[in-house]
């Protein structure tokens, strides 16, 4: 009898311990910036400024919006950075308007983003960022610069206008 009730009591924690990591387990989903979203590092309005943004959720289920892809960079490269990041989103250059960016959000860390061109955002050069390496290499080749996926983006390109060294394509 006892070994059925530890047998009991045993299934009983393995069912409370996978519930419990389902309900921790949410898929984090891109949420539409509204007319007064602000940007977490400057507090400008998201909607005010051409180029691509950015979003990043963390665990605890709050999302900060980025004006800037290389407002994004640097908040994610920097060392000081310990949230735990659930999900990043950028909006496709290649399926949204640059004027005016709506909608078209893509997973940030399988995107390609064209580093490097003549493009501006809201704090001046900017990073294209593309779902298509059709889309990438076309804008590359019409507005400069060079094509990088998420983990070969380096902090020095957010300080050379995109490209490491100073040389602009």
């Amino acid at each position: 009898m006892p070994t059925k009730i530890a047998d009991c009591l045993a299934a009983l924690c393995a069912g409370l311990l996978l519930a419990a990591c389902g309900q921790a387990v949410v898929a984090a989903v891109a949420q539409e910036p509204d007319a007064n979203t602000a940007c977490a590092l400057d507090g400008m309005v998201l909607k005010d400024f051409p180029g691509s943004k950015a979003q990043v959720h963390y665990a605890d289920g709050n999302p900060d919006f980025y004006c800037d892809l290389m407002e994004l960079f640097a908040v994610m490269l920097a060392p000081e950075h310990k949230r735990k990041v659930t999900a990043v989103f950028v909006q496709d250059s290649g399926k949204t308007d640059w004027a005016n960016p709506s909608g078209h959000w893509i997973a940030a860390r399988s995107a390609l983003y064209v580093v490097g061109s003549r493009k501006q955002g809201s704090m001046g050069p900017t990073f294209g960022v593309f779902s298509s390496a059709q889309d990438a290499q076309a804008f590359a080749q019409k507005e400069g610069g060079t094509v990088v996926t998420f983990d070969k983006v380096t902090a020095a390109m957010l300080h050379t206008g995109g490209v490491a060294g100073d040389a602009r394509h």
